[in-house]
């Protein structure tokens, strides 16, 4: 039957929950072993979407059309495999859900609880997840730390299956943090006993536990928590910071993290086969001789998680290309038409990813049209695409007043505006345009020239379009509609098909880029940087 591993964190947030439980992942899928992997999370919102990016960093979108936390887009990176709607569950999703039910009366009159039906909701979308992907294996991550009221109902839930699968199916591993203190010179043990304590009086014993450390740890920090938490000496595990993220599954199982796991599972599987991830972080790690530098335009870059996707989709087309690529950082609302040359000078590429609202905007139109009059590579992600309509539209086209109706509702010459059936008279949580939609690329574009192919797929999250009154009109003054949907209505992707590389596209190509495999206009947006006349810089 499947498998199930729950990993819980203690001590301090932002411990790297996540990137252990992708690792394992990835450790497990070399093993032969199919993997889901899922997060719960403890806020009251249904899902991140409406939340500010500097409150949780970037929404990822699953193909399916789900918000989620940007964890999931590890474990995708990691893993490589689509997840879907039932990868990511809130406390307000759980009494959403509880609390429509017992309004329809699914209930039978019954008093509604916290115990069972707040825990049988989580323990239902546990199962769930393995049921819909058939998986051998499904890693749950619990957000929060131990000792949080929020996540209380999602611990009892896990323990309680636990119970229903039996023990030998079901694996705990707790990550928490062993600090350094500089006074005394050493490693303390204290924090990790106190939480693991904690967690054993919500009645779960973890099986393995994983040291978060700065620096490599002496061996009697493992025989004392081993001999203190009550678990295998084995069983602890150690992760230290590294300098890239994709190590860490080679140096987790450098400890046989997971010989550890299945032998724990009862699993019998095949070694890992890591050869593939070997080599691509050995690529990673080589001395690469040049460097390109591409400003990163955006209103949220105070916090670089926001764009979290849209970074580790660049160096993953810098890993390819053997290049060092430097993101420069740049806060759009602090881009005026006095300043934009000197913002701008020095770099081989301009990037404008997705975002809502109208702060910066306009010093994000001014990074397009310096990359257009310059010659130098731009890409456009979501907003970024509609800045470049916009701009193109206001000195290319002669609509002086071109602009988005989402920025300016009296506008009279709005080039983007809202999409068929939305308004703002709808619910902002989950009504945008969500997940994969198709796309037909036309012939003899830049488009055409990454993907290899004239018929795609990418992830959407938006809610206002290009407009088709202006299709003509722009059309006419040289803007190349490269991409459309499959019924002809909506344009996906615009371009500048003269140079090597001005593309903006609707969609959010960055949460289908893999560090493995990186997503096909990145490469050519980097390769384009790379052959650009500053792009050869040591």
């Amino acid at each position: 039957m499947t498998k199930y591993i729950f990993v819980t964190g203690g001590v301090v947030s932002g411990l790297g929950k996540g990137i252990t439980a992708a690792s394992l992942g990835r450790l497990l899928k070399a093993r032969g072993l199919k993997v889901a992997a899922q997060k719960l999370d403890p806020y009251i919102n249904v899902d991140p979407g409406t939340m500010s990016p500097y409150q949780h960093g970037e929404v990822y979108v699953t193909e399916d059309g789900a918000e989620t936390d940007l964890d999931l887009g590890h474990y995708e990176r990691f893993i490589d495999e689509d997840l879907n709607k039932y990868s990511n569950l809130t406390t307000g999703k759980v009494y959403w859900n509880v609390l429509n039910k017992e309004r329809r009366g699914e209930y039978l009159g019954s008093t509604v609880q916290v115990i069972p039906h707040i825990t049988n909701e989580i323990k239902e979308f546990v199962y769930s997840v393995g049921k819909k992907t058939n998986a051998d294996v499904v890693i749950t991550e619990i957000g929060g730390t131990i000792g949080d009221i929020e996540s209380q109902p999602f611990i009892e839930a896990v323990r309680q299956i636990s119970l229903e699968v039996g023990r030998q199916n079901a694996l705990f591993i707790h990550v928490t943090l062993v600090p350094y203190l500089g006074g005394s010179e050493e490693h303390k043990s204290k924090p990790t006993q106190h939480s693991v304590k904690e967690l054993q009086g919500m009645g779960i014993n973890p099986n393995i536990i994983v040291l978060r450390c700065d620096e490599p740890l002496e061996e009697s920090i493992f025989q004392k928590i081993a001999l203190f938490c009550n678990v295998k000496p084995d069983c602890v595990i150690e992760n230290i910071t590294l300098p890239d993220i994709y190590e860490a599954p080679l140096m987790l199982e450098a400890s046989d993290f997971s010989e550890v796991v299945c032998r724990e599972l009862g699993l019998d599987v095949q070694k890992p086969n890591l050869d593939e991830w070997i080599e691509m972080a050995a690529r990673i790690k080589m001395s690469r001789e040049h460097h390109v530098q591409i400003g990163l335009v955006g209103k949220y870059v105070g916090l670089h998680d926001a764009y979290l996707s849209v970074a580790e989709a660049l160096h993953h087309a810098g890993y390819f290309h053997n290049v060092h690529v430097d993101i420069r950082w740049i806060d759009s609302g602090e881009i005026t038409q006095g300043n934009v040359c000197e913002v701008s000078s020095g770099l081989d590429g301009i990037i404008v990813p997705g975002g809502f609202g109208s702060r910066g905007i306009e010093g994000m139109i001014l990074s397009a049209r310096y990359a257009r009059e310059h010659d130098i590579p731009y890409f456009g992600i979501c907003l970024g695409m509609q800045i470049a309509v916009i701009e193109y539209a206001r000195h290319v086209a002669g609509i002086k007043d071109a602009h988005s109706g989402e920025f300016d509702e009296l506008c009279k010459n709005k080039v983007i505006d809202f999409m068929p059936g939305q308004s703002d008279d709808i619910d902002k949580g989950g009504t945008l345009r969500l997940g994969a939609y198709p796309c037909i690329i036309q012939h003899g574009t830049t488009m055409e020239r990454c993907y290899g192919q004239t018929r795609i797929s990418e992830r959407h999250r938006h809610r206002y379009e290009f407009n088709n009154d202006f299709r003509e009109t722009l059309q006419n003054h040289g803007l190349t509609l490269s991409g459309i949907s499959p019924d002809g209505r909506l344009v996906e992707t615009v371009e500048l098909s003269d140079r090597e590389f001005f593309v903006g596209v609707q969609y959010h190509p960055e949460f289908k880029s893999r560090p493995n495999k990186p997503h096909p206009l990145f490469l050519g947006f980097v390769g384009a940087c790379l052959n650009s006349n500053k792009g050869l810089r040591v």
